[in-house]
């Protein structure tokens, strides 16, 4: 478990639900019930929507009802692109986040959501965010927005979904492809033409030729958007993301204003959905690939020794990625570090 921060004094927010606690004794302000707003990535109905149902759920059992945080699903708030803003503002208290869409203002952030041809599995990512520094490094990524990383949910890899057979990653080499954040920047360093799409227009841009293969989300979600009618091979892992994490970020004055129970309650909700929700995607990815055989979807992977070369070339632009901050190549370096010894680089 990472270390939580802890405080001989609670700031206040200023405004909303928690002003006026900063004068009352930490005892009793463990007893009064705080009420927070989380906006999350995913729609209502989501399979995901229904974890962050259950993490906010799992908070209130861990206060005792006593810390409540009332969820609303992604743009229920305001444009998911507009939630960093917001959360850092005060507008609501907490949001679930896919760290890579801020890592043009923060490059660190890059390195906390997924790195192409990285972790291969889930476990050694997380790993590095409760063992090897990783947490506190995105700690201090999100400190000088305001904003206060709780923790990761971190799951297994996402397919790519290709109009074409894919046999080697030398086959990727003029195709055109949807990728977003780092994957998009080491996609293209092994030839891929990228194109940027909005999820919602991968199905047409497949059906209509614009793109020959695509990242877009996890195989049930793929499935259930029919990427299977409109691309007949599938590359599972896929090496641009091999491992995801999206995270739990709250604004740093609400959070500071918790009882250190509450803020317990919070870390420790966060990783039971974390290995929660691995365990049922690990399930479910079975139960799709099943379907999209059934529906003439040839589904294979690259060879182990040709990722491992190509990952020797994505470590270059990891390096690149990182624009020379401080932190991001931090981050780069410990996780390289770790890769060596996991053996997945010499």
């Amino acid at each position: 478990m990472g270390k939580i921060t802890r405080r001989s004094a609670l700031k206040t927010l200023g405004a909303g639900t928690l002003a006026g606690l900063a004068g009352a004794p930490l005892v009793a302000r463990a007893q009064e019930k705080v009420k927070w707003r989380m906006q999350a990535l995913w729609d209502g109905g989501t399979t995901p929507q229904k974890y962050e149902e259950l993490f906010v759920k799992r908070v209130a059992e861990l206060t005792e009802g006593r810390f409540e945080i009332e969820l609303f699903s992604a743009g229920q708030l305001v444009p998911a692109n507009q939630a960093f803003d917001a959360v850092r503002g005060g507008a609501f208290q907490m949001m679930k986040t896919f760290d890579g869409y801020e890592a043009g203002k923060i490059p660190g952030l890059a390195f906390t959501s997924t790195v192409p041809f990285g972790f291969e599995e889930p476990d050694q990512y997380e790993a590095w965010f409760y063992e090897l520094g990783g947490l506190d490094m995105a700690r201090r990524a999100y400190a000088p927005a305001g904003l206060f990383y709780i923790a990761p949910t971190v799951y297994g890899p996402e397919p790519i979904h290709s109009k074409v057979p894919l046999k080697t990653l030398a086959d990727l080499k003029g195709k055109k492809g949807r990728f977003v954040g780092l994957a998009s920047t080491v996609m293209g360093a092994m030839g891929v033409s990228v194109t940027p799409l909005a999820t919602a227009e991968v199905y047409s841009g497949l059906d209509k030729g614009v793109i020959d293969l695509a990242d877009r989300g996890d195989l049930t979600a793929n499935l259930e958007a029919g990427l299977g009618e409109v691309a007949k091979y599938i590359v599972m892992p896929g090496p641009h993301q091999p491992t995801t994490a999206t995270s739990y970020v709250a604004n740093q004055r609400a959070y500071d204003a918790l009882p250190d129970s509450f803020k317990t309650a919070l870390a420790s909700a966060a990783r039971e959905v974390s290995s929660a929700l691995r365990q049922h995607i690990m399930v479910s990815d079975t139960k799709a690939i099943e379907e999209f055989r059934k529906q003439g979807v040839e589904v294979t992977s690259f060879d182990p020794a040709d990722v491992a070369e190509n990952r020797k070339k994505a470590v270059e632009v990891w390096h690149q990625a990182t624009k020379g901050d401080k932190l991001a190549t931090e981050m780069v370096d410990s996780q390289v570090a770790f890769l060596k010894q996991l053996g997945l680089l010499s």
